[in-house]
């Protein structure tokens, strides 16, 4: 039996108030990769466990 890994969902306020820790700026939510993305910062900040680990060196930098 196969089973899919599925992300708890985020919850909409938090984007209301969470901000680029780098930056000050807004964020987006990437569903397919379970990621906050800061365009200005060019960073993907993951989510584990419904979590979003708000740190400069747990983020993904993106490609440009």
């Amino acid at each position: 039996m196969h089973t899919e890994k599925t992300n708890p969902p985020l919850d909409p306020r938090l984007l209301e108030i969470l901000v680029c820790p780098l930056t000050r700026g807004p964020l987006t939510y990437d569903r397919e990769h379970n990621e906050l993305i800061s365009p200005k910062a060019g960073l993907a900040y993951p989510i584990r466990n419904g979590i979003p680990i708000m740190l400069a060196e747990e983020a993904r930098q993106l490609e440009p």
